[in-house]
């Protein structure tokens, strides 16, 4: 019975012996069979201190469930985007996931297809908090950054180098990896799987070839008019996180763009802007004052685009190809970055990609956003064209000389039918009034009288007016006492008429204090009727309150200005009948 139980434990002992390597290899080959032969790993300052990070990787075999690669934990904070590709396609990226049970990486899945390629590249960009500036010396830097890439399995060779923007190099170290290298490349064979290799290097720069700098926002703005022409206008803002205080920075214009002019946040020319190499579209902006450290600007270049470059007509349709507009080129990290395209007035979009399409009444514009934009992107960029095809009737050229032409017209037309209306004199003549032998002085006299008479009448026709919307009397008695004032106020008037005629052949004096006389109760007329016009209005709901009191102002004031005139008028003929 013993026996047999110690047969049973010694089998069961040596199932399990044999399962374990059996369970590794199937583990092994869910990973995937394959090696790694090759792989360029190189280190590139952006000329804002932001690292790009290229693995070239070459593989012999099949991955089956993921190409797996990282860097020490420590990067994994400054890791701001990954992108992994060939020459015909790019793969998609996983950050921060396990190197298998590894602690201590930071760890990227690659998905690669079926038929995997034999040599692909991963890019990274990382922040410039990995580079730090001497306070003492600001010309000198250290840079942090993983010497090698991890991977899970061991690698044939590894070629290291470091590219520096016009620095002189002074030392480096690598942790853990045959100590210091003497120079900017270095070279590891058999590099062991899961290589832990944090490392820095110091050198000096100008500062012409870094500046420590977050470009925040970048927003280009592409215009096209109606006769073709392109016009372009790059917006920045910037921060200074370096030591120096620059009096210039260099960004990267458009292929192909001419005639540019750097202008500040308040679109006062930088004199001194000037083009470094117009090939690759470096221009040089000179700001007015130093930036300091941990300040930021704003400013703008404007320039011209060749439209035979970028705009392609056939069968009255336009083909705009916006691949070559997509921040080729840059050297440096944007943080967000925008992408607007303006129509002429009347063009009409036909097809668009990816783009947020804005619409006017009569001009349609499409804007494109972007977030890290980087030299990862011009791979990406060329593979994937972004074109807008869109028409437009070059009849449209006419539409603003027609409107302007029409504008003109009313103006003109308004301004006639202004001039053509009578206006009460602003100064009542001085000259004299001799009374003629054909008009007496009892006859002035009585002109004056009656005139007097017939404003105190229409003031008490006001009054009993509001007494009876106010109810303070009866409407029998309103008819009745209204009957009278308007049969005086008719009486009056015949009477009035009558002297005016006397008095425009009494004598030019005459005549001219009657025309202004008119003039000022055409003036009272057209106020009334223009206040009565108004409280319609106002009761309706047309006209809101604080335009219905504005107006009521103005009214009154011209009415007072016209009452005013007459009174002048009265007494100077008051005073010559004496």
């Amino acid at each position: 019975m013993k026996k047999t139980a110690l047969t049973l434990v010694v089998a069961t002992v040596v199932m399990i012996l044999i399962s374990i390597p059996l369970s590794i290899r199937t583990v092994e080959a869910a990973n995937g069979d394959y090696s790694i032969e090759r792989v360029n790993h190189t280190v590139n300052i952006l000329y804002n201190g932001y690292i790009l990070i290229n693995d070239t990787i070459r593989i012999t075999g099949q991955v089956s469930d993921g190409f797996l690669m990282g860097f020490p934990y420590k990067y994994g904070p400054y890791i701001l985007k990954a992108l992994a590709y060939n020459e015909s396609d790019v793969f998609p990226v996983t950050l921060n996931v396990r190197l298998e049970d590894r602690i201590g990486f930071y760890g990227i899945k690659i998905d690669l297809p079926q038929g995997v390629p034999h040599e692909f590249t991963v890019g990274f960009i990382l922040s410039n908090n990995l580079i730090s500036q001497s306070a003492q010396n600001k010309s000198r830097y250290l840079l942090d950054f993983p010497a090698y890439p991890s991977f899970t399995k061991p690698t044939g060779i590894c070629n290291g180098s470091v590219v520096l923007r016009g620095a002189s190099y002074i030392s480096s170290t690598i942790v853990d990896i045959n100590g210091t290298v003497a120079n900017f490349t270095y070279q590891q064979q058999n590099l062991p799987a899961f290589t832990f290799a944090p490392a820095n290097v110091t050198f000096l720069s100008s500062g012409e070839g870094l500046q420590l700098s977050d470009v925040k926002e970048l927003k280009r703005e592409i215009i096209l008019n109606e006769v073709g022409e392109i016009a372009g206008k790059d917006s920045y803002y910037i921060i200074n996180k370096g030591l120096n205080e620059p009096n210039s920075i260099e960004v990267v214009l458009p292929p192909n763009a001419s005639n540019p002019r750097a202008e500040d946040q308040f679109g006062r020319t930088l004199a001194g802007s000037s083009f470094v190499e117009q090939k690759s579209g470096r221009y040089k902006i000179l700001f007015t004052l130093p930036l300091r450290t941990n300040e930021s600007t704003r400013f703008a270049v404007q320039y011209s685009l060749p439209n035979q470059v970028y705009i392609i007509t056939q069968d009255g349709t336009n083909l705009c190809n916006f691949t070559s507009l997509q921040f080729l080129n840059v050297s440096y990290y944007i943080d967000q970055a925008s992408l607007t395209f303006v129509l002429p007035e009347g063009a009409k979009i036909l097809t668009y990609e990816n783009f947020g399409i804005t619409r006017g009444a009569f001009q349609e514009s499409l804007t494109l956003n972007f977030v890290g934009i980087s030299p990862l992107e011009d791979l990406f960029v060329s593979m994937n064209a972004l074109q807008v095809t869109y028409q437009y009737n070059p009849l449209w050229l006419a539409f603003r000389p027609t409107l302007w032409m029409w504008a003109i017209t009313i103006i003109s037309s308004a301004v006639f039918m202004i001039g053509k209306r009578p206006r009460a004199p602003t100064k009542i003549p001085t000259m004299p009034v001799m009374v003629t032998a054909k008009l007496r002085p009892e006859d002035v006299r009585s002109f004056v009288s009656a005139y007097e008479e017939k404003r105190k009448l229409i003031l008490n026709l006001e009054s009993l007016e509001s007494k009876l919307q106010k109810g303070r009397i009866p409407r029998r008695r309103y008819k009745v006492q209204r009957k009278t004032l308007e049969t005086r106020l008719n009486s009056l008037s015949r009477t009035i008429n009558e002297s005016k005629e006397k008095m425009r052949v009494a004598g030019s004096q005459y005549a001219e204090l009657m025309r202004s006389l008119e003039s000022a109760e055409t003036e009272i007329h057209e106020v009334e009727t223009s206040i009565k016009n108004i409280e319609a209005r106002h009761s309706r709901g047309d006209l809101s309150l604080e335009a219905y009191r504005k107006l009521l102002v103005d009214y009154q004031r011209r009415r007072e200005k016209a009452n005013i005139t007459i009174d002048g008028i009265l007494l100077r003929l008051r005073e010559e009948s004496r």
